[in-house]
């Protein structure tokens, strides 16, 4: 035991430089230069414990790392905060202008902030909290005109055709054409085939579009019905073709919620019998969906208005004038009804 004490002073008294002593695995003390008072200690340590369990011998680059991570924690702790951020709805707003409008840039956004709403921001700190332009997860950028703002601006010239699929009692499949105009949700022309090919579509469309239509634009599916030359002969007709993306009913959310209008309120309680059984049912449904059914897209309106509509607003908002009364007439074999006012009798 003495042996290895002694051993033990020789090697700490001729590496002053590199010793790093933790005592109790807490308290760590670099010793450098030795004083008296350590160079009294240091023989008297081993007696009380094994000091070469809390000797530890490290390199300078060690020390030198250490003490730059030392230096950050200590300054992080001594520094004061710079300028306060922005409130959290502030920057929830600032997302939201630059998600809603992606052509503006931080200068534009500050400006509406400081015109319309009073709140003084510099485009450097409306920069930060911009969202990046590219998506993180795709990697691809942000568009500067989304699908919704194109139909908007081009809903007036732009129309929407699909095929869905009907079953009869007899379990025969029949495929349901229908074109409808975006800006009125007007159906143009509705027809029902029992072997969908891309001539007929063709012809259907022509049917609904005449020479002088002003239409632009036309959507549909990537059906194999909607096929490449069908694509072709209405780009010599006028409209360009613009394809939905797959599995995506939101790019032509008309077509796709006028499918389940049509399923709800008609097909659900009635099952056709033959192709023109099938053929009836629908025209008398487009009769009632164009020219008296409320659409809420449209303020509540009615695509096709007719002469008596609408009724002008009564003077009382919820009171009935004493000399009208309501009556209803059952429409679509009394599945729906539509209500009226008639003048009382004497």
């Amino acid at each position: 035991m003495l042996k290895e004490n002694k051993n033990f002073e020789l090697e700490v008294f001729s590496n002053p430089q590199f010793l790093f002593f933790n005592g109790l695995g807490v308290v760590r003390i670099l010793i450098a230069e030795f004083q008296h008072a350590t160079r009294l200690a240091l023989p008297l340590m081993p007696r009380w414990f094994d000091c070469r369990q809390a000797l530890v011998i490290v390199q300078p680059a060690t020390l030198i790392r250490w003490h730059r991570q030392g230096f950050h924690l200590c300054w992080r702790w001594k520094s004061t905060p710079g300028r306060p951020p922005l409130p959290t709805d502030l920057r929830a707003l600032i997302r939201r202008i630059a998600c809603d409008n992606p052509t503006w840039g931080e200068e534009q956004v500050a400006d509406e902030l400081l015109l319309r709403l009073g709140l003084h921001v510099s485009p450097r700190t409306v920069c930060t909290y911009l969202p990046s332009l590219r998506n993180r997860r795709s990697h691809t950028r942000i568009p500067s005109q989304r699908w919704r703002t194109f139909v908007r601006n081009h809903a007036q010239a732009m129309v929407a055709c699909d095929f869905c699929v009907v079953v009869t009692a007899t379990f025969r499949l029949l495929y349901v054409f229908r074109l409808m105009k975006h800006t009125s949700r007007r159906i143009l022309h509705p027809n029902v085939t029992a072997h969908p090919t891309a001539p007929w579509g063709l012809q259907q469309l022509r049917k609904a579009m005449p020479s002088e239509h002003g239409y632009r634009f036309l959507i549909h599916d990537g059906d194999h019905i909607d096929s490449q030359p069908l694509d072709q002969h209405v780009r010599n007709v006028g409209p360009r073709v613009l394809k939905t993306p797959p599995q995506s009913p939101k790019a032509n959310a008309p077509c796709e919620r006028l499918l389940d209008t049509l399923r709800r309120e008609r097909l659900a309680f009635v099952s056709p019998l033959t192709e023109s059984h099938l053929r009836c049912i629908l025209d008398k449904w487009v009769c009632r969906y164009n020219a008296s059914r409320p659409h809420m897209a449209l303020g509540p309106g009615v695509p096709q208005l007719l002469p008596p509509s609408p009724v002008p607003l009564q003077a009382h908002r919820h009171r009935i004038p004493p000399h009208l009364r309501v009556i209803a007439c059952p429409i679509l074999g009394s599945l729906h009804h539509e209500y009226r006012h008639e003048e009382k009798v004497a």
